[in-house]
């Protein structure tokens, strides 16, 4: 038996009909990353925009990227928060990212 599997792409902004997507393009703007299905008239649009800026931007390239670095700060509030954790019985490990729930329980009990 063989199974197929048919994806159907679709464009993403508003149509008055369902319009079939002719491309996927990828954007960046103000530090977030995105991806659009696009008919080939709102491909067409969005390239007429970006095209403005982008003749007077610089292309940034991963080498070129800010990155960040922790601060004697950041440390203490880890510290700060692992030992709350293990006050309120929440397992934590001793080092890496603490869970986004624990910092958001750690927060709320500010």
């Amino acid at each position: 038996m063989v199974q197929q599997t048919v994806v159907t792409v679709v464009c993403d902004l508003p149509h008055e009909d369902e319009v079939e997507g002719a491309e996927t393009l990828a954007f960046a703007f103000d530090g977030g990353s995105y991806e659009i299905d696009t008919c080939k008239e709102h491909a067409k649009d969005l390239r007429e925009v970006f095209g403005t800026y982008t003749e007077h931007g610089r292309r940034l390239t991963a080498s070129r990227a800010p990155r960040r670095h922790r601060t004697p700060e950041g440390r203490d509030r880890s510290g700060d928060i692992r030992a709350w954790a293990k006050d309120q019985g929440i397992p934590v490990s001793d080092r890496g990212r603490i869970p986004a729930g624990v910092v958001a329980q750690y927060e709320a009990s500010r």
